[in-house]
């Protein structure tokens, strides 16, 4: 694209973009958004209208220079407008989890001061209005959507587009006041700040400068070669950094359009409309469409089923080559071409990535065996490897060099190195500039020379020179017997399979390997209705004997892959057990994002890690759960404990009945 020759020294924040893209894009479509079943689309100089009366309502508000102006809601045009608006204003946009509790919400809201937030619907007011007696510094809240909320006191509470009226009412009078604000922005000017998952503690605040978020939409864009004619679905939670640089920073960059689904539930139907180019998703969605694909190929009738089966086995042993560009003798070929027709092109279609030019998965590993699954469908679906902190990218795949068991190559301008522990370091444009109000973490995070602990466990692999990523270099460990200890390389196996949702794999300092597996309700339950299993709920289904049968043959088939690889054989596992319920981010046990709190685990659990060590065949327990509303509760009951076969050379099972 041609405005991508424009030099980076005059495009130094993103309002400054926007008005490139409205100048040099003005007629093409910027964003499209799906409401009532119906899509609206907004042009690059309509966009750019939007925001700017944002941007001058928010100024009438009394929006100020270093404001924090927090941003709940789910993916819709209006609020990447407000996020681009605040910046104009010289404020700076702090996304939130809108799934997150009253509780969460207090914490980043009180944490970076906001004195503004805007609102996507109801739900985030009543939880914004709960907990605004602690969160003293709010002065205003903004509202996108109008359904129920006209007996409010709106003295300090305005809809979206009240706020864009008196926002074009007060051009004449504050245009020059937004001009200067944006012509105040620089480089070094803080963009956005976001928050971590929270993993180990506390989220921090990770502050990304203009520099931070422009360099890296330029690198990265030119690296795939995106361009305005992309399609992206913005679907991920907008306070995710991935969501940001993809649906913010690349589009920004490169001017192509953003698509914002109606809805989670109908998200897969819009995606087929669409028909994205351009794909990011962490490994669960992956997971959760092959999940679906596989319970509807068991619900088909024999034919169907056996057109499916053979058309998957040639496309798993020709669509990877095919797709980086190797040498296929002719008869593969044509069988490729044959599978396409009938049953690879038909899946492509309704998974919605009948125009996929480029995908990626980031967020966590991904099971090797997914991976190639979509690879073989002829899916240019790569791996990337980054955090909050570098602005996501820190390595990623170049076309024709795509592995299952490695992240890339670094990303162009970043820097990566191994210490001697194994743990990776890097340094790149990308670079958060602190952690907010959190000198310690910074400095403990970030050396002088800008080098920045992952507290990832990797090396590079001397045959490809790409990354390879173990695990967290803190959950690396060792077995007693000093094999070496690598949970989540266990887990993603594990996941592989639609029936199991979650794992977590124990076993550092231990002399073997045992699991917590949570099942998956839908995969789980349409396989107990086909063979005739009742059952009357989650747990019940949970502790069935077949289901327990099930599962001790998918870690079996695990084990068995598992003990092909010397470095990490002793991972087998030995004995597990299916939890009651789902691990869940309301009761603190994974993330917004879905990553495993090992220490919640370590604690809430411990009755049931002590029982898979000590011999018990089952143990009683109670749990405290969250419910939707908020209220807690305690569920009750009796887990059953199992032995799972190894393979190979793996650690003696030493338990208290031995």
């Amino acid at each position: 694209m041609g405005s991508n020759a424009t030099a980076a020294a005059d495009l130094q924040s993103l309002p400054a973009l926007l008005a490139r893209n409205a100048r040099d894009l003005a007629s093409r479509p910027a964003f499209r958004e799906k409401e009532f079943g119906i899509w609206q689309s907004w042009t690059w100089a309509e966009a750019a209208a939007e925001v700017r009366s944002i941007a001058l309502g928010l100024l009438s508000l009394g929006v100020a220079p270093g404001d924090h102006v927090a941003i709940i809601g789910r993916n819709r045009p209006a609020h990447y407008w407000s996020m681009l608006a605040a910046q104009m204003c010289g404020a700076i946009p702090v996304p939130l989890y809108q799934d997150a509790v009253a509780d969460e919400m207090a914490y980043v809201l009180g944490h970076c001061g906001a004195r503004f937030v805007i609102c996507g619907d109801q739900e985030q007011v009543d939880k914004v209005i709960e907990v605004r007696a602690n969160v003293p510094d709010i002065e205003h809240i903004v509202y996108t959507d109008k359904r129920g909320m006209r007996k409010y006191d709106h003295s300090q509470m305005t809809a979206l587009e009240d706020v864009q009226a008196m926002g074009r009412s007060a051009g004449p009078d504050l245009g020059a006041e937004i001009d200067a604000r944006v012509a105040a922005l620089d480089y070094d000017s803080t963009c956005v700040m976001l928050y971590t998952s929270g993993t180990t503690g506390k989220p921090k605040g990770v502050v990304l400068s203009n520099r931070n978020i422009i360099e890296t939409g330029r690198s990265t864009s030119a690296f795939d070669h995106l361009t305005a004619s992309e399609d992206m679905l913005a679907y991920l939670p907008m306070a995710w950094v991935g969501d940001y640089i993809f649906s913010v920073s690349q589009a920004m960059w490169s001017g192509f359009t953003i698509n914002c689904p109606e809805s989670a539930q109908t998200m897969m139907t819009d995606m087929r409309e669409i028909g994205p180019t351009y794909f990011f998703a962490p490994p669960r969605v992956f997971e959760g469409q092959l999940t679906s694909v596989m319970i509807r190929m068991e619900d088909a009738g024999r034919v169907k089923r056996w057109l499916f089966d053979r058309g998957m086995k040639i496309a798993r042993r020709v669509g990877p080559a095919l797709l980086d560009g190797k040498s296929v003798g002719t008869a593969d070929r044509l069988a490729y071409g044959l599978a396409r027709v009938l049953v690879l092109g038909p899946l492509k279609n309704t998974l919605g990535f009948s125009r996929i030019r480029v995908g990626y998965t980031a967020g966590e590993a991904i099971g090797p065996e997914i991976f190639d699954f979509y690879r073989s469908l002829g899916i240019n679906l790569k791996q990337l490897y980054g955090q909050t902190e570098a602005s996501v990218f820190i390595t990623q795949q170049p076309d024709g060099q795509v592995r299952s068991d490695t992240v890339g190559v670094p990303t162009p301008g970043v820097e990566v190195r191994i210490a001697e522990n194994g743990e990776v370091f890097y340094r790149s444009p990308g670079t958060f500039v602190e952690y907010y109000k959190n000198p310690e973490s910074t400095a403990s995070t970030k050396d002088a020379e800008g080098w920045v602990a992952t507290g990832d466990a990797g090396f590079f692999d001397p045959a490809t020179g790409q990354l390879r990523i173990i695990d967290r270099a803190k959950d690396v460990g060792k077995m007693a017997d000093g094999r070496m200890f690598a949970p989540k390389f266990v887990e993603n196996k594990l996941k592989f399979y639609p029936n199991i949702l979650e794992a977590v794999v124990l076993g550092a300092g231990r002399d073997y390997c045992t699991a917590f597996i949570n099942i998956d309700l839908t995969a789980v339950g349409n396989w107990a209705e086909r063979n005739n299993i009742a059952y009357a709920s989650y747990q019940e289904l949970a502790g069935h004997p077949q289901v327990y049968a099930m599962i001790r043959d998918h870690i079996a088939e695990v084990n068995r892959s598992v003990a092909e690889d010397p470095m990490l054989a002793g991972c087998q596992i030995r004995r597990f057990l299916i939890l009651h319920k789902e691990l869940d981010a309301d009761d603190g046990e994974i993330t917004r994002t879905r990553k495993v709190r090992r220490g919640v685990i370590a604690d809430k659990y411990a009755d049931l890690i002590a029982a898979l060590y000590d011999g018990s065949d089952s143990i009683y327990t109670e749990t405290e759960v969250t419910y939707e509303d908020g209220r807690k509760g305690r569920i009750k009951a009796t887990l059953k404990i199992e032995d799972a076969p190894v393979f190979g050379d793996a650690p003696a099972q030493k338990v208290a009945a031995e």
